[in-house]
């Protein structure tokens, strides 16, 4: 089936009458293998300090372990819990942007709230704070905020957070298309009017979180609050930055040209949406996204060319560094690698 029939097929409640009944903020959630993470989820969405009324959307990808069970759970005890179970995985049959085609159609509210199954929102009074400011600023289609980095096994990196920005500001068109820092999944609230308006190319995209930000900009403006109010996990198996490191040299070669060329597709589409307002930073953001695959290929010459300097400061320095160790001298790294792989019990997949 299409995307776009798919989409059709799942509306919201449009009955005459209930108005008064519609949640304020529709909470759109995807889970898939979550089964250590999703209650955490959830609890953080109902402990949210707001007095409007909340629906929780959850889509499950058709889970392999224990996350159908559990959410099953809490939507037996919270009527605002709205679950959709898939029996075969929608992901693997070529639909990426899941929130588009299963979540966003049915959602009731004025605004939508996103975060994922393993993710999870600090702040109690984090959908009044956006909401908040959402309804004082109509001409705002989407306000986001920073995060915090949290591992697998739930501890914190010290002072670690995920801010694109350093000040509460309106964000910059140009700095929202190329930026070295990614705004946290998480921390997107934007009107749903907008979310019945997806273009194309959200859905061709390999990931969902670029196009949303990037059709917001085309919408009105887009504001950033300086406050960790998620938390945002790393190292999570089936995630998908996971997903795009499992398999052999060539394989991974193959995604990471294929995610490339794909988001080279979505900006070049924007820049055409846009009127080709903000090509140079369209330009730089493709430039970004080419030099980043090249690293993850292992074209480590590529990555260190002098056009791409910028670019690889942006890297941490620890990565910086191994980088230039394995290119100039690859005898060392190697021996490092493997040391390091004996000690932590590992093996090296290639």
């Amino acid at each position: 089936m299409d995307i776009k029939e798919k989409t059709n097929d799942i509306q919201c409640d449009e009955a005459p009458g209930k108005e008064q009944d519609r949640p304020l903020i529709s909470i759109c959630c995807l889970s898939f293998n979550h089964e250590k993470y999703i209650g955490e989820a959830l609890d953080s969405f109902l402990r949210q300090d707001i007095e409007s009324p909340v629906e929780i959307l959850i889509h499950d990808d058709a889970s392999t372990d224990g996350t159908r069970a559990i959410i099953e759970d809490y939507a037996s005890r919270y009527e605002n819990i709205i679950p959709m179970y898939e029996e075969e995985n929608q992901y693997s049959r070529g639909m990426h942007n899941l929130s588009g085609v299963f979540n966003f159609p049915r959602a009731r509210g004025k605004y939508i709230a996103m975060c994922e199954g393993d993710d999870f929102w600090l702040d109690i009074r984090k959908l009044r704070i956006q909401a908040d400011f959402m309804e004082a600023h109509p001409e705002c289609s989407m306000c986001c905020h920073a995060a915090r980095i949290v591992s697998m096994d739930d501890s914190f990196r010290e002072l670690a957070r995920l801010a694109p920005y350093h000040n509460d500001q309106i964000v910059e068109p140009e700095s929202l298309i190329s930026k070295s820092v990614n705004i946290p999944t998480a921390s997107l609230f934007f009107r749903t009017e907008y979310a019945r308006k997806l273009p194309d190319w959200y859905f061709d995209c390999p990931v969902g979180d670029i196009p949303l930000q990037l059709f917001m900009l085309l919408c009105g403006s887009v504001y950033y609050i300086n406050r960790p109010m998620s938390a945002y996990r790393v190292g999570n198996k089936g995630s998908w930055s996971d997903l795009m490191e499992k398999g052999d040299k060539s394989s991974l070669e193959r995604k990471w040209q294929e995610h490339y060329e794909a988001m080279e597709r979505l900006y070049q589409a924007f820049d055409s949406a846009s009127e080709h307002r903000y090509s140079s930073s369209v330009r730089e953001a493709i430039s970004r996204e080419h030099f980043k695959a090249e690293v993850n290929k292992g074209d480590l010459g590529f990555a260190l060319k002098e056009e791409n300097r910028t670019f690889l400061k942006e890297l941490p320095p620890l990565q910086r560094n191994l980088i230039r160790l394995q290119y100039r001298h690859p005898a060392a790294y190697k021996l490092m690698r493997d040391t390091w792989l004996r000690l932590h019990g590992k093996k090296d997949e290639y």
